[in-house]
């Protein structure tokens, strides 16, 4: 046996090892819960059943933490504003932040009112449906993660409810007009989300990047995008991530949001303007400036997303805690302190052991990203939550952010193409000239502004016509279709990621009606 074939075996060792102790943290975890529950609630009738929905809870608060936190952090990890380490501790602990502080104090036991509780039988009925759903929303989240798929939590533990609703009561049962809106949401949040990103790219495209003197150009247009970040950002939390702690109207927030942009603008004009006298004037300068807001944006996002999310895993868990210890079948359910600890602690543990499978697929696996791109992509994904909201529009923040990733892709590989065509346009012109004259002329192109760029292309067109020459001959716009186009977006990832977008809903719900079955059939006498 050589060297090589040592290493190898040690490799394959020392990665076995580790995906050991990921699970085994994860097992001490769930094994706490089940001795945590076990024990505190077995003086109740049917405390049994509350333990099983607890272990399940917390299996899904950790497939949350290792699928979609991802979304939160990934761009800024990919532009490597912030170190992997670094993004999981500051997830970890926002996520947890907003579960505990902001999480509210009573979620709805039925997400988006999907199905008619009413039409239950009773709360036997209600409390296996809830566990069927959650552990088939688990099981989906997990597959997800394996497969290196980001997908909508929400839409996960819908499609649980939802099939273990059908399994339950029939096709009356569910709420179509509903579930038509979350299906539409499959389309509207990546396409507002890669439309926002690729939008924000191209202002700062053509107002930074492709202008000569790119510092001057960043000390005016920089302080104006963190403002608008600012305000996106402020109205985001107040509007959808401490509205169980305060209750605030739409024109108050953006009110609040506006004063403190204009705060920020001044303050973050001023530090630019001091520190672009110590900066070179190119495209690393540039970037540089956007780390501080790309940090901040990943930490108000992953606050927002446990104030929201975390009911995804602890809502069901709720729902059937009060079933039990009520005998009855609730709207709303309170959130018990144990419960909400379930759902953070499961979150973090959740996105420390698997996280940065999801991070790094997210950040810089579908596309490459620099603070720039990144930038945009976390003020789109706020952007297009606010925007959807005031429409009435259903939207996910997973297929928004990733939908944003795939913006500032696809928006990039079309200027790469575009400018292919056009050097390949002036050299036809030049067909016959001096190629030092063509060179020339190319490089002074490269290094215009886009305006410029615009006025020597138009000048070029204007000489061929006054030479009485043909623009471009037949053979000529052949071969310019023949450019090569540079794909900059791994089209093997957006195959996959739709895929697993539009199986989310109709895979967890057979999954959960199938689990259902089994529960009721292990249960009833």
């Amino acid at each position: 046996m050589d060297l090589k074939d040592i290493n190898q075996i040690a490799d394959a060792s020392f990665t076995s090892r580790k995906e050991i102790f990921r699970v085994g943290l994860s097992l001490i975890f769930i094994i706490s819960v089940l001795l945590y529950v076990a024990a505190s609630t077995q003086a109740f009738e049917g405390h049994y059943l509350l333990t099983a929905a607890a272990v399940f809870g917390g299996y899904m608060a950790l497939n949350i933490g290792a699928n979609d936190v991802a979304n939160n952090v990934g761009p800024a990890v990919g532009s490597k504003a912030l170190s992997m380490a670094g993004a999981i501790v500051i997830a970890a602990i926002f996520e947890a932040s907003g579960a505990l502080l902001a999480g509210g104090d009573v979620v709805s036991t039925i997400k988006s009112d999907i199905i008619k509780i009413d039409m239950l039988g009773n709360s036997d009925t209600f409390i296996w449906l809830m566990m069927a759903a959650l552990l088939a929303a688990a099981i989906w989240l997990n597959i997800a993660t394996y497969l290196n798929a980001p997908v909508s939590t929400t839409h996960s533990i819908v499609g649980g409810v939802l099939g273990a609703g059908l399994a339950a009561g029939g096709l009356h049962i569910a709420n179509w007009p509903v579930m038509g809106k979350i299906a539409a949401s499959w389309v509207i949040s990546p396409l507002l989300g890669g439309i926002f990103a690729a939008l924000f790219l191209f202002i700062i495209k053509r107002k930074i990047t492709y202008q000569q003197d790119m510092l001057a150009a960043a000390t005016r247009v920089v302080p104006v995008l963190i403002a608008i970040m600012s305000w996106a950002f402020s109205v985001y939390i107040l509007l959808k991530g401490v509205t169980h702690v305060w209750k605030i109207d739409t024109t108050t927030a953006t009110i609040i949001g506006l004063a403190i942009a204009t705060t920020i603008y001044f303050i973050v004009k001023n530090n630019i303007g001091r520190r672009s006298m110590q900066m070179a004037d190119n495209k690393e300068s540039v970037n540089t400036l956007f780390t501080l807001p790309l940090i901040c944006s990943a930490a108000l996002l992953s606050f927002a997303h446990g104030a929201n999310d975390v009911a995804n895993a602890v809502g069901p868990l709720a729902a059937i805690n009060d079933a039990v210890l009520q005998h009855g079948i609730a709207s709303k359910a309170p959130i018990p302190l144990w419960v909400m600890l379930v759902g953070a602690t499961g979150i973090s543990i959740g996105l420390a052991l698997y996280g940065p499978k999801l991070i790094k697929t997210v950040g810089s696996e579908i596309t490459e990203l620099d603070k720039m791109r990144a930038f945009c992509i976390a003020l789109s994904a706020a952007i297009t939550v606010i925007f959807a909201s005031q429409l009435g529009l259903p939207v996910s923040s997973t297929h928004t952010a990733v939908g944003a990733v795939f913006g500032v892709g696809f928006l990039r590989e079309y200027l790469k193409h575009s400018n292919a065509k056009r050097m390949e346009e002036i050299s036809l012109h030049h067909e016959n000239s001096d190629p030092e004259q063509v060179e020339a002329f190319l490089k002074a192109f490269r290094n215009a502004s886009i305006d410029e760029k615009g006025l020597m292309l138009k000048s070029l067109k204007q000489q061929a016509k006054l030479q009485e020459a043909s623009l471009l001959t037949r053979q000529e716009r052949k071969s310019l279709q023949k450019v090569y186009r540079q794909q900059l977006v791994k089209r093997s990832h957006l195959y996959r990621i739709a895929a697993a977008w539009l199986i989310t809903v109709p895979l967890s719900g057979v999954m959960a009606g199938l689990i259902y079955f089994a529960i009721r059939g292990m249960l009833l006498p």
